[in-house]
């Protein structure tokens, strides 16, 4: 299955005759043709499935057959769709003259106003002309309407699953450089780890034994076997070093990547399950970075953080 993206974008214009055409449904051809339908579903990130819609007097009553029908195709996001009903003859380049009695119609509807309101306004030509280019109802059944409506939204999730698809397509090529980058990391770090320990053991055996002598020289108690004073430093180095050991994060790391990279390929709905295996990763990195004894693994454990901030800034856009 493909990865989606929470972030898309489509839009449809059509008319009854139109769908017909593209759709070969089976479309009552008595249906008028000179009204247009407009629709655009745009999407953004957000934990959960959030849908709004912004639709003409018209379409309201099939709201609810909408939102069925998105919440069947969409999980997450926030999901915005409009619609708009135009007629074909309200376009510039349609515009008729007014005929004459239509100017009759308006002039004595005006003088039976202004003989009630002498003050009122007369008619701008502006005026005149909307109402002579008003358009009448759309004529349609509800069920013919749903029916229009329905298929031009089947067309219309097709071009936006498309979209997000492809942003997905986009987003899983990214977050797999970022998991290259992090087992690049995890590569440089382990041969480092032996050396780090062993170093800072002996560092921390240098320092117990030069404490302890200046301890016994100065103490006037009983002095301390130099067997038991080694054994005591030898322990207390040796959980020096396993408190500074990151092999087993290192391991953890590698293992998030792995189950990363399945999600990755098996596509289909991962965005919440991508958002907890990025948390396990910023601990590991952050488990690095507080149990770093040397240069190298803090510039290492820096270098992760930078990644995987940049994974979950990318998750967080996945459905």
């Amino acid at each position: 299955m493909p990865v989606y993206s929470m972030t898309g974008y489509a839009s449809l214009q059509s008319t009854p005759g139109q769908m017909q055409a593209d759709a070969n449904q089976g479309f009552d051809p008595a249906l008028p043709d000179d009204w247009r339908l407009s629709l655009e579903l745009r999407a953004v990130n957000s934990r959960f499935l959030d849908l709004t819609f912004k639709l003409p007097e018209e379409l309201r009553p099939h709201e609810a057959a909408l939102r069925e029908l998105l919440q069947k195709q969409l999980r997450r996001g926030k999901v915005e769709l409009r619609a708009s009903l135009e007629h074909q003859s309200s376009a510039p380049d349609q515009m008729q003259a007014p005929s004459v009695p239509l100017l009759q119609r308006l002039a004595a509807a005006q003088d039976a106003v202004r003989s009630w309101l002498p003050q009122a306004t007369p008619l701008t030509v502006g005026e005149v002309l909307r109402f002579s280019t008003a358009p009448s109802s759309l004529a349609l059944e509800p069920a013919q309407m749903q029916q229009w409506l329905l298929q031009c939204m089947d067309s219309l999730l097709e071009r936006f699953q498309q979209a997000r698809e492809t942003e997905g397509r986009q987003l899983a090529d990214s977050l797999q450089q970022r998991v290259d980058g992090l087992r690049a990391l995890a590569k440089e770090a382990e041969p480092l780890i032996p050396q780090l320990v062993e170093q800072q053991r002996q560092r921390f055996l240098d320092k117990w034994n030069d404490a302890f002598k200046q301890a016994s020289a100065q103490s006037t108690a009983a002095p301390v076997s130099a067997e038991a004073a080694q054994e005591r430093a030898l322990s207390e180095a040796t959980a020096f070093a396993i408190r500074i050991d990151v092999a087993e994060e290192i391991t953890r790391l590698q293992s998030h990547l792995d189950t990363i990279e399945n999600l990755l390929r098996k596509g289909g709905e991962l965005g919440k399950r991508m958002e907890f295996l990025i948390q396990e990763l910023h601990r590991e990195a952050n488990t690095l970075g507080s149990k770093s004894a040397a240069l190298d693994t803090s510039r290492i454990s820096v270098d992760m953080k930078v990644l995987i901030e940049q994974m979950r800034e990318q998750v967080q856009n996945i459905e």
